[in-house]
């Protein structure tokens, strides 16, 4: 299969047509290089990708910064004083739908994941997307996942039966930390924690608000069922990290010594609102605590693999998931913007750009800040090409995720990309091309010509729109849209998977598989089926995505 057998989204083959004689040099450059790394190194590199949550861009990386917010991150800086610190790397709004995205390479939008999912949610990404691991697995590498999944929590999407080899998971997210008699007791959960629930009288069905039998964390392996790791609870959430990196290190170890190409993702809980020890950090919020203890986990993985021999032949890129929540965030949350304007949902640049570095000794140049766009969808393009597994990407969808070989190996201006859509739920909300955006929603009313233009340089908060000097890019965005929603009516959105919750497991608790008894005793009560809920999609405003994830 060549590369131009993966089907991009349209504006890619405007923007190639345009440098295919440059592109097509650097291409094979590249794989000249690529190929002398891996005859040195023995084999195909190593690849760890690391997301954590809600993080503004400048919080890590741009020291004065750090200061002013309380924190620090010694070595998050010292993988951008050895690698690259990206200033325009680009996600989805919200957790769930840029964890879709970065593992398949598609807007969130073309999986049906385009929403934050909650327990219980009878959903989750569906088997017939192509993630990175099973794209890497095809290929050889031996994967394996860590920790937040926030992908779903029926079979059909547990991360090992969505290629990876090995998984351990939480299939939901960090506000499960509340859901148990602490958060109960205190109010910051209502009437959740089954120990302290008391009836309400005039309600008369008492348990229908409360996702009963869920499942706090899961493990399992490829090809076989998963169990759950023990019941839900505070103790529970605060091993979650400390497990997940027991196993990542053991994981990396093993492949380590069976001289195995491999795949690892660890995205974090990170946050807990109930820490454990005390507070460390001079700014005292919760995300700050949590950050400090995964940057010290870092700085831990940065020295095993120098340990084992092979840093020299792994891609380590780390990046927040999206901007901060800023909208009703929980206090003490100690999030905030800085250079952009918005957070956690938003189409504006504090929703979407993050924190983000790249490290690979003796291959990545260090000390490098690239201006270029990168958007996480193009991980998956870049990792595939990097594994030489780019004959295992389907041929059948739109892969937004963009080749970014070139910017990695040759460094700032050697990008791919300087067009980005961005969604909230399912609506087109925003598109860039180049250094100007325009907005395609909530910017008064529709005259036909609205003042929807921000230059992401003169006004990198987006807070002063252009009208008349920007009246000569209306029809041109405008055609950028229109061959964009016409490649997608060519190949159409697909749906997020339905089904019944946490099966599968073979220690599943009585509480869990009363989930599905209970649908069943209804079948014979009700005058239509209780299931059939399962194919219904609520409409963008009933989940809103700036929710706490």
């Amino acid at each position: 299969m060549s590369d131009h057998d993966v089907i991009h989204d349209s504006e890619f083959y405007v923007t190639r047509a345009a440098n295919r004689a440059a592109w097509d040099a650097e291409d094979a450059a590249a794989a000249e290089r690529l190929a002398a790394i891996a005859d040195d190194r023995g084999r195909r590199p190593n690849i760890i990708h690391l997301m954590w949550d809600d993080m503004a861009f400048g919080d890590i990386g741009i020291p004065a910064l750090k200061a002013i917010r309380g924190f620090e991150t010694p070595n998050l800086d010292r993988m951008a004083e050895e690698g690259i610190l990206f200033t325009r790397f680009c996600t989805e709004p919200a957790c769930t739908p840029s964890r879709a995205a970065v593992l398949t390479g598609r807007h969130a939008v073309r999986s049906g994941m385009g929403k934050v999912g909650w327990p219980l949610e009878f959903g989750g990404i569906s088997g017939e997307e192509a993630t990175s691991a099973n794209v890497l697995s095809d290929a050889g590498y031996a994967t394996a996942f860590y920790c937040k999944w926030h992908l779903g929590d029926i079979e059909e999407s547990y991360p090992f039966n969505q290629g990876f080899d090995e998984a351990f998971f939480d299939p939901y997210n960090q506000v499960s930390n509340i859901w148990n008699e602490q958060g109960d007791a205190v109010n910051v959960a209502i009437n959740v924690a089954p120990e302290l629930r008391r009836d309400y009288p005039y309600m008369y069905d008492q348990n229908a608000l409360n996702p009963d039998g869920w499942v706090m964390a899961i493990e399992g392996k490829k090809g076989e069922q998963g169990s759950e790791w023990r019941e839900p609870s505070v103790e529970t959430y605060n091993e979650l990290d400390l497990e997940s990196e027991r196993r990542m290190l053991d994981f990396i170890d093993r492949q380590a010594a069976a001289e195995t190409p491999f795949f690892v993702s660890y995205w974090p809980q990170m946050l807990s609102f109930f820490p454990e020890p005390v507070k460390q950090t001079p700014q005292w919020g919760l995300i700050a605590e949590g950050l400090r203890r995964l940057d010290e986990f870092i700085g831990t993985l940065m020295e095993r693999l120098r340990d084992l021999g092979i840093a020299d032949n792994t891609l380590l890129v780390c990046h927040a998931d999206n901007g901060p929540m800023v909208h009703d965030p929980p206090a003490g949350m100690g999030l905030a913007e800085t250079i952009f304007r918005g957070g956690k949902g938003d189409f504006t640049e504090g929703g979407i750009r993050v924190p983000a570095f790249a490290w690979w000794p003796g291959v990545i140049e260090g000390g490098q800040i690239v201006n270029d766009m990168i958007h996480e969808v193009d991980l998956f393009t870049t990792f595939a090409r990097l594994g030489q597994a780019i004959e295992f990407v389907p041929d059948d969808r739109i892969i937004d995720g963009v080749d970014q070989t070139s910017l990695l190996l040759d460094g700032d201006t050697h990008g791919r990309r300087d067009y980005l859509h961005v969604y909230t739920g399912d609506i087109l909300a925003a598109t860039t091309k180049g250094r100007t955006k325009r907005h395609w929603v909530g910017e008064g009313p529709d005259t036909g010509v609205q003042s929807a233009f921000y230059d992401l340089i003169l006004d990198p908060r987006e807070s002063v729109p252009m009208l008349i000097p920007a009246l000569h890019m209306y029809s041109q965005f405008d055609r950028i849209r229109a061959r964009h929603e016409l490649w997608t009516e060519k190949y159409p959105h697909r749906k997020k998977a339905r089904g019944v919750p946490l099966t599968g497991l073979t220690n599943a608790r009585s509480e869990t598989t009363a989930i599905i008894e209970r649908l069943e005793a209804l079948r014979s009560e009700l005058p239509f089926d209780p299931f059939e809920f399962m194919e219904w999609e609520p409409p963008a405003e009933y989940a809103p995505i700036n929710a706490v994830d």
